[in-house]
């Protein structure tokens, strides 16, 4: 063969792309590698898409790609999951009573079957009942010493000052407790510190001061029903 200039195009199949990129990019007919037809001293140029400049069999993947157009950009395939259309026949598997199980109010939502037992007085109305929710109940973030022995010890929490609901809570061990803090005694203390909570148990108060530690609690506020009382107090005396 002469050493004059051959053009080959490439088919869609022979590499990773529509370019012709990867492995098998710039294959001859024949089975023939362009590093074969080089070494006969034939030079070769790949085809490319129109408007395109000429791909080079040593391009990499990355080189030779192109960049995607806006209007081409999708989801992969089942990144995106359709609805589920029932009630379409039962050939689809999914009609009559379309993957509900029942018909009539079991199919419905909402449905208020759970405890009933035929008119017969259930089970959560016959047991006995017992105790109350105090809906006035304080909401205190209940810390015992121990742990606040633990956290002084590793270093979340230091003792030069008067530790309260701020710091306990910086030294992650007070959750919660819109009405404050209340020291419990569960647990060894073995460092001397001062408090300022909203509550505290009598052997939490009695093992903080046997250490020469003081616990000190806010001041009592007035209930409504001490201020009414005040106010009318006041009034009679005018």
């Amino acid at each position: 063969m002469s050493a004059a200039s051959v053009a080959f195009q490439t088919t869609r199949g022979a590499g990773h792309g529509p370019d012709g990129c990867g492995q098998h990019a710039g294959k001859l007919p024949g089975g023939h590698s362009p590093d074969h037809r080089a070494a006969e001293g034939v030079t070769f140029a790949p085809a490319s898409p129109k408007g395109r400049p000429p791909i080079s069999a040593t391009q990499s993947e990355s080189e030779c790609s192109t960049m995607t157009k806006l209007n081409e950009l999708s989801d992969n395939y089942g990144a995106r999951k359709g609805r589920m259309r029932v009630g379409r026949g039962i050939g689809s598997g999914k009609g009559k009573t379309a993957g509900r199980g029942q018909k009539g109010a079991k199919a419905r939502s909402g449905v208020s079957v759970n405890g009933f037992e035929g008119g017969q007085m259930p089970l959560h109305m016959r047991i006995p009942k017992r105790g109350f929710n105090n809906i006035f109940a304080k909401d205190y973030a209940e810390v015992n010493l121990g742990m606040i022995q633990k956290a002084i010890d590793s270093g979340k929490l230091a003792i030069d000052g008067v530790i309260d609901h701020a710091a306990l809570q910086a030294a992650g061990l007070a959750r919660g407790g819109k009405d404050g803090v209340r020291l419990l005694a569960k647990g060894e203390l073995t460092t001397k510190v001062s408090f300022l909570v909203a509550g505290v148990s009598a052997g939490a108060r009695a093992a903080v001061e046997a250490l020469g530690g003081s616990v000190a609690l806010p001041e009592a506020q007035p209930s409504e029903h001490e201020k009414k009382t005040a106010r009318r107090e006041a009034n009679k005396a005018k």
